[in-house]
């Protein structure tokens, strides 16, 4: 009987994973992003996707998996796609998304749709040639099962380019932490992020000397065109949490029929004290992929 009461209780923690109203609200804080979008954001999303996809997007056709702002569904048109398509499960990120591209790219291909990444494998006829979804997978609930839907959605010869959390030392720590942050109140939360950004200031200004942290924090910008104080509350409340090595990641991708084409990852296990950060990978169909031997670092 007792086996039998935890596997039910294994289930009920996996559905409740997979519900949306546990999830963290991640709308809210793209939304807040948006008025903070100049051209220099727009520019380094470009050159983010850019050197992600290893050139330019001219003729193909996108989807874009939690496109949360719309940076990359924009970046992807003004690197040439035929096509963009961004889905996100979150209302508010597909609104964020709509008014960023209509504002932006009014007149060119693209569209929005609020659907869950595991509701788009359902339509067989579905490819593309860029299925592109950066931090996005890890926090579904069901990281797995995020990847093999995803994957099905590529064509052959397209590319499958996604970033996913790092497994640290501290994931335990840190699942906990978000399990807690995307539930508590606005108070909490400011809390929280404040003792986060101190200590992260307290740790640069040990390592990089006085300026250390403002810095990093003037330079954040430069990475992937984001906001770093909006970055800070989407990774303390980034919650479903999910995390995996890039070895576990390969051999995943391997079993699904794909074959890396360029990744960039750091070498060894992390301790992820302040957090795990992004891997980065490109994948494609094995059938015409050269595969690189070893992750670029």
């Amino acid at each position: 009987m007792r086996v039998k009461h935890r596997s039910r209780e294994a289930m009920s923690d996996a559905v409740s994973l997979l519900n949306r109203g546990s999830h963290f609200d991640f709308g809210r804080n793209w939304a807040s992003y948006l008025r903070l979008v100049t051209e220099a954001h727009v520019q380094e999303g470009v050159r983010s996707l850019q050197r992600l996809a290893g050139g330019d997007l001219r003729g193909k056709r996108v989807l874009d998996i939690g496109c949360g702002s719309g940076l990359h569904a924009l970046a992807a048109l003004r690197l040439g796609a035929r096509e963009v398509v961004a889905v996100d499960i979150d209302a508010e990120c597909v609104a964020t998304t709509r008014q960023l591209l209509q504002a932006h790219a009014a007149g060119q291909p693209w569209s929005t749709r609020q659907t869950s990444v595991f509701d788009l494998g359902t339509d067989s006829r579905a490819s593309f040639d860029v299925v592109y979804s950066w931090g996005v997978l890890h926090h579904t609930g069901d990281m797995y099962r995020a990847l093999r839907t995803a994957a099905t959605l590529v064509a052959p010869q397209g590319q499958f380019i996604f970033a996913l959390y790092r497994r640290t030392w501290l994931c335990w720590l840190w699942k906990i932490e978000k399990k807690w942050y995307a539930a508590a109140g606005p108070a909490a939360q400011t809390r929280a992020r404040s003792a986060y950004v101190g200590l992260l200031r307290i740790a640069l200004s040990m390592a990089r000397g006085r300026s250390g942290f403002t810095n990093y924090v003037s330079a954040y910008g430069q990475r992937r065109g984001m906001d770093f104080y909006h970055d800070v509350h989407d990774w303390l409340g980034g919650w479903p949490y999910e995390s995996i090595s890039p070895a576990q990641t390969e051999r995943f991708m391997s079993q699904l029929g794909l074959c890396r084409v360029r990744a960039f990852t750091r070498r060894g296990i992390q301790l992820g004290l302040f957090g795990s950060g992004c891997d980065e990978y490109v994948y494609t169909r094995r059938q015409h992929a050269t595969c690189a031997e070893s992750p670029d670092s």
